[in-house]
């Protein structure tokens, strides 16, 4: 139940950032398309307490369950990111916005915007470990929490790994082609 959950949680995530700037931009409803586009933290919250209530009914903690807070942590830290992202987009193609603007290539900038995307990363991890770490103190010590202490382990996996790949690019930036 929690996975068809997760699974619809991401397909109404799209629906409503797709219907949030159709609203927008090609309907001339821009409130609607902020309320619609609002409505998305919504499906976090059901998905949390949804999870809440699976343990709290006598479920044993496993990968489900750690697999929901993942995806809680990383939407709260990329979701506001990809509806900008989307809007800008849309707002280019259909309602004759500026140019996206692109990340830049070489040298410092480029490690600034690593070190950027990086901290989103670190911080999805980070509240995905604070809600699996919520949910171990909620199960207590008489539930076996291992999956959930493992998906604790694989954030901390991604944390190294984004800093590892943001210092490449502090350490080695990237160098603008001669000529």
């Amino acid at each position: 139940m929690i996975v068809a959950l997760i699974i619809i949680c991401e397909v109404g995530f799209w629906v409503l950032l797709a219907g949030g700037l159709a609203l927008r931009y090609l309907a001339k409803m821009p409130r609607a398309g902020v309320a619609v586009l609002l409505m998305e933290p919504l499906l976090e919250v059901v998905l949390l307490v949804v999870t809440a209530v699976d343990l709290k009914n006598g479920a044993e903690p496993d990968w489900k369950h750690g697999l929901a807070a993942v995806y809680i942590g990383f939407t709260v830290a990329f979701g506001h990111r990809v509806i900008k992202w989307a809007d800008a987009r849309f707002a280019h193609r259909f309602a004759g916005g500026s140019a996206p603007v692109r990340p830049p290539k070489y040298g410092m900038a480029r490690a600034v915007h690593e070190w950027k995307v990086a901290g989103r990363w670190m911080l999805g991890a980070g509240i995905a470990m604070g809600l699996l770490q919520v949910a171990i103190w909620y199960v207590g010590g008489d539930g076996d929490v291992g999956s959930l202490r493992m998906w604790q382990q694989k954030m901390r996996f991604v944390i190294g790994i984004n800093a590892i790949i943001a210092g490449a690019y502090t350490v080695f930036p990237k160098r603008e082609p001669v000529g």
